[in-house]
């Protein structure tokens, strides 16, 4: 009976010693990985971040370039008449985005849909306009109802998708 109690002031010692060093061993492993976890996701947000702005600068030059002020000046070269200048509108604007298409990666939903409608929204209105003029009609003729249509909307989706990926940059950096 002496050895068990002297084998039970041993062993209890023992045991708490074991435990608070489990104890110890466990915390510190935790705090490792959770340091490791944050480290990584530090490093992606340094590879992540730049790319992200980069998918938002770019799609912001996208719309200003697809705008119907930026898009007819920089196209008409007075050659065309309304039927080729608006194939070369649609053209240019089908290459601009089919070029950006990858940067929805970057963007969120709302902010690749309002760019997506607004680009819809212009190539509706060419196509509008192209129907509503004589396909041998000037170059100049299809700009100018093209301008018509967009001042008889009133609201610029170009714009307010332009307004809306600003404040989206502005809230998420």
């Amino acid at each position: 009976m002496d050895l068990l109690v002297e084998f039970g002031k041993i062993l209890l010692p023992a045991a708490a010693v074991m435990y608070a060093m489990y104890l110890t061993v466990k915390m510190f492993i935790q705090k490792e990985w959770q340091n490791q976890r944050m480290a990584l996701a530090q490093k992606s947000t340094d590879t992540i971040l730049p790319i992200r702005l980069q998918a938002y600068e770019r799609m912001c030059l996208f719309l200003e370039r697809i705008s119907p002020n930026n898009l007819i000046v920089r196209l008409n070269n007075g050659e065309y008449n309304a039927a080729q200048f608006q194939h070369v509108l649609l053209a240019e604007i089908r290459e601009e985005f089919n070029h950006n298409l990858s940067q929805q990666v970057y963007m969120s939903d709302e902010a690749w849909n309002m760019i997506r409608r607004a680009m819809e929204d212009l190539v509706v209105k060419i196509n509008q306009a192209g129907s509503e003029i004589d396909k041998e009609a000037k170059a100049l003729d299809l700009a100018k109802r093209i301008f018509d249509l967009v001042m008889e909307q009133g609201a610029d989706q170009i714009q307010e998708a332009l307004a809306f990926i600003k404040e989206e940059i502005r809230q998420e950096f």
